[in-house]
């Protein structure tokens, strides 16, 4: 008896060679893959067999992919993974803000790719099961993980997936630090990966609930840990005097992480780069 796939995948890649490895490999893992060479040919063939997934480059010819992205979204909720140059930390955050829910970062291992889409295809499925606990609250936000709706003083936070995730997971566990890998490991899964993936969302979800995100009050950087929660509503960081956050946050997103004292990266794979 054929087992059936795990869920349909769009590859959205104008590099030939990147689409294929990538393409062989999901479906070496069990997945139907469609493939798509620009954002146009993307768009149509999202419209006529309604992927579960999209691998989506950010560098395509014409219409790029973060237009591709806000109008994936804007169809439905489906979920995306953004594949960036490496280095390009303007647009990973703006495929970020305009709602991919991963990314990975070229040259990057297929292998991992791989994890990631099963990472994202498992969050994105938990979030449409049912459920019955009931609201988490912190300060003024209120977290309603059935409805998968989050709000600020009443005003629902327009979150992704896995800032979602992020921020139910620390209204979890008010009041306690955990470090970038912990984080990677509890919230999403991954035994390994780009730690500055946590720094990105963590950034993101700060805009969108501080009053003000360059000194915030709900997500504390932790001096030598990592960022913890604290639901009072004057709660104090352990910070160095010496080094102003935003620089610390800068330093962990270029490799130089005076938290843990090495940069990690992503196994490489030597194939083309964007």
């Amino acid at each position: 008896m054929q087992t059936p796939p795990l869920g349909r995948v769009l590859v959205v890649d104008d590099d030939p060679t990147v689409a294929e490895v990538v393409a062989g490999y999901l479906d070496r893992a069990g997945y139907d893959v469609d493939r798509a060479a620009d954002g146009p040919a993307a768009l149509d063939r999202a419209d006529a067999h309604g992927p579960d997934l999209v691998v989506l480059d950010l560098m395509l010819p014409g219409m790029d992919g973060l237009e591709v992205c806000r109008r994936l979204r804007a169809r439905g909720p489906v979920p995306v993974i953004m594949l960036t140059a490496r280095g390009d930390e303007d647009e990973r955050i703006l495929g970020l803000e305009v709602g991919a829910d991963d990314y990975v970062t070229k040259p990057f291992s297929p292998r991992e790719l791989v994890l990631r889409v099963e990472s994202v295809l498992r969050r994105a499925r938990a979030a449409t099961a049912p459920k019955t606990a009931g609201p988490l609250r912190a300060a003024a936000l209120t977290i309603d993980p059935a409805a998968r709706r989050a709000t600020k003083a009443g005003a629902e936070l327009a979150l992704t997936i896995r800032e979602f995730d992020l921020l139910a997971f620390f209204v979890r566990h008010p009041g306690r630090a955990f470090s970038r890998e912990e984080l990677m490991q509890q919230v999403w899964g991954w035994d390994f990966g780009d730690l500055s993936t946590v720094t990105v969302h963590v950034r993101r979800l700060r805009g969108k609930i501080e009053d003000d995100p360059a000194a915030p009050r709900l997500i504390q950087t932790v001096w030598g840990v990592g960022y913890r929660l604290d639901a009072g509503p004057h709660g104090d960081a352990d910070r160095a005097p010496d080094v102003p956050q935003r620089d610390r946050e800068h330093d962990r997103e270029h490799g130089h992480d005076r938290e843990h004292g090495h940069g990690r990266e992503t196994e490489g794979w030597t194939g083309p780069r964007a």
